[in-house]
């Protein structure tokens, strides 16, 4: 299943559970994070209409705390609201959070936007 935006660029499908990415992060020793923030990227991008995470920041931010960090910020602050407008729902700024979660436990963080990606499917 694919969203279409109302251009011709298709929303890519990135369903996971978000208890599978807080398990497989554990089982690949934090791995898959690298892969999910590429894929995440994608999402978010396609939602914007516009580059809002770049492939290098999203690959970076599997393995750097700095740009980790700036990761969640920029999902929490430019392309999480645009999920939110797309699905309906009340806007909320929760880059302070991700920002928090990405620095101590960025799983939970990871868990947090994927649960809020896998409502642009519903």
């Amino acid at each position: 299943m694919e969203l279409k935006e109302t251009s011709n660029n298709p929303i890519p499908e990135f369903k996971v559970d978000p208890v599978m990415v807080l398990l497989f992060s554990f089982l690949t020793c934090g791995l898959y994070l690298i892969y999910w923030n590429i894929k995440v990227s994608e999402v978010f991008n396609a939602v914007a209409g516009r580059e809002v995470i770049s492939q290098p920041i999203a690959i970076f931010a599997g393995c750097c705390m700095p740009v980790n960090i700036y990761f969640y910020y920029l999902a929490g602050k430019e392309a999480l609201p645009e999920v939110y407008r797309r699905t309906g729902e009340l806007q909320k700024d929760q880059s302070v959070l991700l920002i928090v979660l990405g620095f101590f436990f960025p799983m939970a963080a990871a868990m947090i936007v994927q649960g809020d990606i896998n409502r642009l499917y519903k």
